[in-house]
């Protein structure tokens, strides 16, 4: 037995599992941050350029997430039912699959890149950037389809405190890595943009193989390496179940984002710089939400697994009110700092100005983004993973994109129609799902039977 959890029915803290969660979220922002903080050093088109070639990153990592998050969910539910043995092979082939397809979005990111950033309406210099950086790092991108899915099911072993110090030890990489290539220090070629997305695939390449020092060291029964060559259609349709409309959900949010960028690049260069900045800041505001969620989806699945839906039930809720409260705390710095925020990336005092006017509505996104994050998570460990994207449809694209469409052009709000209209969309979700958890038809969606269940039904047959 390794150094795993001995017993995946011991009740887990929501605070031992959340806190290092949270600390690995913070670090992998930080990457994201550095480089923009860096960058801004370079020009604000080098933060746009590089900030739009992001946006089809995020939404690479959002489909590898088809088989990290789903793999997760599955392996949940049968270390909860104590079935060992299955949660080990399902955990081999989603690291199987995950680099299969992250090997072909490389190849498309290499091929297709500047036809990809040419549809985002970009020119001149910050074309030139955003191309440059996308094929460097969507090349690499298949590091990360590997990253996720070990991270994914080292976390839902229990051991959150072990991939925390792995994202430290990366990100501290990329740091360093994008300090020397970035500005040429240390005799390196001053290599800008493409510094930094050297820095992050080398730092993502590093962080692969201690991932797989620590996945060997979690499992409950030692993969083998036929493990990883087996195709289980079982295994295989059980983690597509969760992972598909998972990633779909997301993905629909992402299209969304990109739908609003591309709104963004009407308003001008100042706008853009200023959206990309102001996201920067968000993200630190919905950061305890982020752990919080995580660590209460791995609870939550044990709990199913092993057929405790009024522990899950309970749970749910307790993280929630953490959730709302940690955010608010967040929300209520950033709107006192806002302008003094914005000012440690430029000095442009347009941007400066447009940047701190939509972080005044940080009190309406992040309160309903939070209900959001902390409930579908759930949702999802429970296995109740298709009622999300439906409501994410409605709520995204055929409500949100419209009325952005009207706020920012007919109205002519700005930047701060496209905020209000991620508002809406986040709050009109939160609603709905605070009543799918009250309503306990998620309870019906467990993907496997309690062990001891199992034994009881095959003796009766």
């Amino acid at each position: 037995m390794s150094g795993a959890i001995q017993n995946p029915k011991d009740r887990l803290s929501l605070f031992h599992l959340t806190w290092p969660i949270f600390l690995e979220i913070f670090l992998f922002m930080l990457m994201g941050l550095a480089d923009t903080f860096m960058l801004s050093a370079v020009s604000d088109d080098a933060v746009s350029g590089v900030g739009t070639a992001n946006q089809y990153i995020h939404i690479a990592i959002l489909i590898l997430e088809v088989v990290g998050n789903g793999a997760a969910i599955v392996v949940s539910q049968y270390l909860g039912s104590r079935r060992y043995l299955e949660a080990t092979k399902i955990s081999a082939l989603a690291v199987s699959l995950n680099l299969c397809v992250g090997l072909i979005m490389s190849v498309v990111f290499l091929v297709f890149s500047n036809h990809l950033m040419v549809m985002m309406n970009l020119q001149g210099d910050v074309l030139t950037y955003a191309q440059g950086y996308l094929i460097i790092v969507g090349g690499g991108i298949f590091l990360q389809a590997v990253i996720n899915s070990l991270a994914a099911v080292i976390r839902v072993h229990g051991l959150t405190k072990q991939t925390m110090y792995v994202s430290l030890g990366m990100n501290i990489i990329h740091v360093v890595g994008n300090y020397v290539l970035i500005f040429g220090h240390f005799g390196a070629p001053e290599l800008g943009v493409q510094g930094a997305a050297i820095s992050s695939v080398v730092s993502r390449l590093i962080a692969v193989f201690v991932f797989f020092w620590l996945y060997y060291q979690a499992l409950e029964i030692k993969v083998k390496m036929n493990d990883f060559l087996t195709l289980s259609k079982e295994y295989v349709q059980k983690i597509l179940y969760i992972g598909l409309p998972s990633a779909l959900e997301q993905i629909l949010y992402q299209v969304c984002q990109i739908v609003f960028l591309y709104y963004v690049t009407y308003l001008g260069s100042e706008a853009l710089a200023a959206r990309q900045y102001a996201n920067n800041i968000s993200m630190f505001t919905y950061l305890f939400a982020l752990a919080i969620g995580m660590g209460t989806s791995i609870i939550v699945g044990r709990y199913v697994g092993a057929g405790e839906k009024d522990a899950a039930y309970k749970q749910l809720w307790l993280s929630v009110k953490i959730a709302i409260i940690a955010t608010l705390v967040m929300v209520a710095i950033v709107m006192v700092f806002r302008v003094p925020l914005v000012d440690l990336f430029t000095n442009n005092p347009e941007v400066i100005k447009i940047g701190a006017s939509v972080l005044l509505l940080s009190i309406f996104l992040e309160t309903g983004r939070t209900i959001n994050i902390t409930i579908i998570n759930t949702l999802r460990a429970a296995g109740d993973a298709r009622f999300p994207v439906k409501i994410g449809f409605l709520s995204m694209v055929c409500m949100s994109l419209p009325l952005g469409y009207l706020l920012v052009f007919v109205f002519d709000l700005g930047l701060v129609g496209v905020w209000l209209a991620i508002s809406a969309d986040e709050w009109t979700r939160a609603i709905i799902v605070l009543f799918r958890w009250k309503s306990r038809k998620w309870e019906r969606f467990a993907l496997v039977t309690p062990e001891k269940e199992k034994e009881s039904t095959e003796a009766t047959i």
